[in-house]
Parts: C-alpha cells; sequence; structure tokens
C-alpha cells in the first residue's frame, strides 16, 4: 500500500508532504490547505510563537559571534509546534507554507549585542588609577589631545585624574571608536535601559 493511499484510507482529506529546510528535519506542508489559507511569514509571528536561540559568545570579545558597528546579531528563531508560516527565502527559497515541530529554523531575527573593539575594561581602569596623571589612560582610549593635555598637567593637577577613574568606572567615558569595553559577557557591564515599542508598563499596584 503506497503511502498517498494509507492517508487516504485513514480518512485523511489533505495529503502532507515532506519538504526540506536548511537546517529543519521533518517540515510538513499541508498540500490542498495552503491554495486556500494565506500565510503570513513566519518574521511576522507574534511573540510567544515563536523561540529564538541566544547568540553564540565569542570567548575572545566576550560578545557575540558577527556583531559589528551596527550593534546587530542574526539568531535563528524556531516557530512553536503546529504553527503553519513561510520560513525565510534564505531558508526556504521557494516560499512555501511549512508545519513546524518546533525544531525547525523558521526565521533570523536581529538582536542588540555590544560591538568591541579590543578596548579591555579592566586594563583602562588600571590605567586611570595607576597612570591617569599622566594621561596614559586617554591615550590608550584614542584621545591623543586630553592624554598630552594630562601628561603636561599632571592629570590637571590630580584632579583630572580623579574625574577619569570616575568616568572610566563608572563607563561614561568609552572608547573614542565608539565600541565597547570587553568585558565578561556575565560581568559588571552596565546597560542603558530605554522604552522602545516593545516595552510593557504595568500599571498595577501588585
Amino acid at each position: 500500500m503506497g503511502l498517498k493511499h494509507l492517508f487516504l484510507s485513514l480518512g485523511l482529506s489533505w495529503l502532507c508532504l515532506p519538504i526540506n529546510l536548511t537546517g529543519a528535519q521533518n517540515c510538513l506542508i499541508n498540500s490542498t490547505a495552503n491554495t486556500h489559507i494565506k500565510y503570513k511569514p513566519c518574521s511576522e509571528l507574534l511573540m510567544g510563537q515563536f523561540m529564538c536561540a541566544n547568540p553564540v559568545i565569542d570567548t575572545d570579545t566576550q560578545q557575540a559571534v558577527g556583531c559589528n558597528s551596527t550593534r546587530k546579531v542574526a539568531v535563528p528563531c524556531k516557530p512553536a509546534p503546529e504553527i503553519v508560516c513561510i520560513p525565510d527565502k534564505s531558508i526556504q527559497p521557494n516560499a512555501s507554507p511549512c508545519e513546524f515541530t518546533g525544531e525547525e529554523v523558521g526565521f533570523y531575527k536581529e538582536v542588540e549585542c555590544k560591538w568591541t573593539n579590543g578596548y579591555k575594561f579592566e586594563t583602562s581602569l588600571l590605567l586611570s588609577i595607576f597612570l591617569g596623571m599622566f594621561g596614559i589612560d586617554r591615550f590608550y582610549l584614542g584621545y591623543p589631545a586630553l592624554g598630552l593635555l594630562k601628561f603636561s598637567t599632571l592629570g590637571f593637577f590630580f584632579l583630572g585624574q580623579l574625574i577619569d577613574v570616575l568616568l572610566i568606572a563608572t563607563q561614561t567615558v568609552k572608547p573614542s571608536d565608539g565600541s565597547d569595553y570587553v568585558i565578561d559577557y556575565y560581568g559588571a557591564g552596565l546597560i542603558k535601559i530605554m522604552m522602545n515599542d516593545d516595552t510593557v508598563i504595568n500599571n498595577s499596584d501588585e
């Protein structure tokens, strides 16, 4: 008995066809329903209908692999089981709807990351504490003019050194190229909290 006859004998009015996705397994489409229903791209799924993986962390930069000056990195996202949507073209070029089992990648989502360019936080802070009166910390971070000024005035008579120690310790002063410090991924890094379209405000008293 063929596969088609087996499905028909079970009283099913539709036929599931397997398709191959890059990095996916056992992804099925409904060969009759997709002609009557307009499925949306997987990237337009609502929160709770998909699960995105955590970015892969580079041991050298302690940030996501592939993070650059745009401060964005793509992570794979898997639609929830029994969700039917159209995978990204990078995954499935023919843009056919797919019923997921929760194990296949349906799309890639850009998440924020910290771009680092080799400037270590511990090094910057230690240079500011012990050699800040000579402006070495500013030279290291890419501010040669301020470093030369601190060198010629002994750190503005040590007052500028103290201020720089506080500014670097609070990560207010960062490298001149706009990058972030290299800090352990779960280390003492500061994150600015800002409101956006995804922010949810809880007005309840509880």
